[in-house]
């Protein structure tokens, strides 16, 4: 069975530009990459709305509800590894700085038995539709194509 994940990229515009918000992913192998170690908010589901799924994985990684507003599809694609990802797009503003991640257990160091605890998103921010694309795993950079596409009236 394909792994689904479902997403919600905010988006604001400041100063005449658009900026997204992205999440930097947190562990051990993500701590010193910049580039391509972001993601869009984004989470596992099975049985759920992808757009619930969305909402509720943003509330998860990111420790506060998406504001509301009127949600643009920007459509599904499927990663490398097999997992087809739904994106779903929102303007509203969001404080980047105050985040409370949930978190996941892995065995760190590897081999080590001992087992630690990351946030699956250990900051996130706010940034232009360029900076994003130099910054989110590279799956995910068709979403801001698409965003801009919707936000171009095309």
């Amino acid at each position: 069975m394909t792994a689904t994940s479902a997403g919600l990229l905010l988006h604001r515009r400041s100063g005449g530009a658009v900026e997204v918000l992205i999440g930097h992913m947190g562990g051990p192998f993500w701590a010193r990459k910049d580039a391509h170690g972001w993601s869009i908010p984004k989470g596992l589901y099975t049985d759920e709305d992808p757009l619930a799924a969305a909402e509720r994985e943003f509330a998860e990684e990111l420790g506060t509800s998406a504001p509301p507003g009127p949600t643009v599809p920007l459509g599904s694609v499927r990663q490398s590894g097999g997992k087809t990802v739904t994106v779903f797009a929102r303007e509203g503003d969001f404080d980047a700085a105050v985040i409370t991640s949930n978190e996941f257990e892995l065995e760190w160091p590897r081999g080590s038995g001992r087992m630690q605890r990351f946030p699956e998103i250990d900051r996130a921010g706010w940034f232009s539709l360029d900076e994003a694309a130099e910054k989110l795993v590279k799956a995910q950079s068709v979403f801001l194509d698409r965003l801009r596409v919707h936000l171009s009236g095309a």
